[in-house]
């Protein structure tokens, strides 16, 4: 491919760069990420960081932490941590995503000495076959996207997955995912979600 191949612009392309408004106004929407992560770090204190908790003092002490990246498979995101409790080899984080384009996310992702106490709630909750909890499934913990080959609907664990999953020490990751479509209703969404997540880890 030459040089000149490279740098040449589609008519698309040259209407975009050409254009503020469209870089402006994902600015803007980053923007009220921000303040959507922000507003809501108050009902995860209420919800998962609740008086009755039984978490580990680690855990229950941790800070709110929200940043954004460009390139998640090559498309902007922004998270919150929080609770988080992160080391090389044990990791407890309950992480908001926004991945643009994709969809908002809570993802519960434990390692390490926090793995058994989440099999143990998964082992009793039963009914959490029939909601909405999706399981990673992938070798790499760090993958975030909602493909088959990366979470699956709990409720969809074959036989041989579900016994792998309570004789595993690695890690376990549950998520909820949320459509871009439902934005307005993002608030609400979120807090219903982290009171499913209350009801597994606490």
């Amino acid at each position: 491919m030459g040089s000149a191949t490279k740098i040449t612009l589609s008519d698309k392309e040259l209407s975009l760069v050409t254009n503020a408004e469209w870089i402006l106004t994902k600015q803007v929407i980053i923007e009220k990420v921000y303040h959507l992560f922000a507003d809501i770090i108050p009902v995860v204190k209420l919800t998962i960081l609740n008086e009755r908790s039984s978490l580990p003092e680690d855990v229950m002490a941790s800070l709110p932490k929200i940043y954004k990246g460009e390139n998640y498979l090559q498309l902007p995101y922004v998270m919150l941590d929080y609770p988080r409790c992160f080391n090389r080899e044990n990791i407890f984080a309950v992480r908001t995503m926004f991945w643009w384009a994709n969809f908002y996310s809570i993802t519960l992702h434990v390692s390490g000495i926090y793995v058994p106490m989440v099999k143990e709630k998964l082992f009793k909750n039963k009914a959490l076959l029939e909601t909405d909890f999706y399981i990673g499934i992938n070798e790499n913990q760090w993958e975030h996207h909602f493909e088959t080959n990366n979470f699956v609907p709990y409720h969809q664990l074959t036989a041989i997955q579900h016994t792998k999953l309570f004789r595993q020490d690695g890690f376990i990751k549950l998520a909820l995912k949320f459509d871009l479509q439902q934005w307005n209703h993002m608030p609400a969404l979120l807090k219903e979600g982290y009171k499913k997540m209350e009801n597994l880890i606490t």
